[in-house]
């Protein structure tokens, strides 16, 4: 907790550096939006309520900080991503994750000529914030847990050049061609023992592509990252965010995707009204999309 604890804040503090400036200069290159979000769920029966039902709560808090400088021909957009969540049913032996997700991204664009597009550099790095676990059921009807995943295991590291194509900062699109890829996990996911049949056994599956007794695998392909965010009605807003990736080095026809939508519904200054949909390809964690859904109305403050 202490590493996350840390991790986080070393974050904010380099997002908060980025965008430092004197309130009093009035065209500041820099310009930054936060914004928080609290939903909760809650439900509660007694033991006399006949319709049937099960006491629960589930929690969502969401952070998402922006810090874009643009001044002459250089831009350099700056976006934090903190998205955690959870849900306990009564009775249940252990409070499960619904949701959790960091990340940062990082893009640095020089204008070429008076055109829209730029040269461009992108920096990605995503994670998670706490322990990942399956649960079963064990024989004496009492549910167990095994860790799976846990806070950079695994850690994507993304960097490479490109061209970035910005109409406004709504609607953007980078082309990385020659993008490297760094893949951290922790030793005790991949530990296996001397005997040949387990490798082999293990690396049919491998942990998100890291191979027996490593921490960590490269690669090496093609990014592209595109960012859209429009005015459906007045007070509703969808923002879209798509990633892609292709490895050259294997099974470069599996593109990896990471695409996220996010609806917003703006009820107040205080209150907002949230749809999210968010599917993933990546065929080194799961062959198959992973997919994820969520509907709340909650606090949300922006600054």
């Amino acid at each position: 907790m202490k590493k996350t604890l840390l991790f986080i804040m070393s974050c904010l503090l380099a997002f908060s550096g980025f965008s430092q400036e004197k309130k009093e200069e009035v065209k500041s290159p820099w310009t930054k939006v936060s914004t928080v979000s609290l939903l909760l769920n809650q439900a509660a029966f007694n033991d006399k309520w006949q319709a049937g039902g099960t006491s629960n709560y589930a929690a969502n808090f969401g952070l998402t900080h922006e810090a874009n400088y643009k001044k002459n021909t250089i831009t350099w957009d700056n976006r934090m991503v903190i998205d955690f969540g959870i849900a306990n049913q009564k009775d249940q032996a252990f409070t499960r994750k619904t949701n959790d997700r960091f990340e940062l991204n990082s893009v640095v664009g020089k204008k070429i000529h008076q055109s829209l597009w730029y040269y461009s550099f992108f920096i990605n790095i995503r994670t998670q914030l706490a322990n990942g676990y399956v649960f079963a059921q064990n024989q004496d009807g009492g549910t167990t847990r095994t860790l799976t995943t846990k806070m950079l295991s695994p850690g994507y590291f993304q960097a490479g050049p490109g061209l970035l194509w910005e109409k406004d900062e709504n609607i953007k699109i980078n082309i990385a061609p020659l993008t490297g890829r760094l893949i951290l996990v922790d030793s005790r996911f991949t530990k296996v023992g001397a005997n040949q049949s387990d490798i082999d056994a293990f690396n049919q599956v491998r942990y998100f592509g890291v191979n027996a007794n490593e921490t960590s695998r490269f690669e090496f392909g093609g990014a592209i990252g595109a960012y859209g965010k429009f005015t459906l009605l007045e007070n509703v807003v969808l923002e879209n965010v798509l990633n892609l990736y292709s490895n050259y080095l294997e099974d470069m026809q599996n593109v990896d995707i990471d695409y996220t939508a996010n609806l917003v519904m703006s009820i107040n200054k205080w209150m907002t009204a949230n749809v999210t949909f968010q599917a993933i390809y990546d065929d080194n964690a799961v062959k198959g999309f992973q997919i994820r859904e969520a509907l709340g109305v909650g606090l949300t403050y922006g600054f």
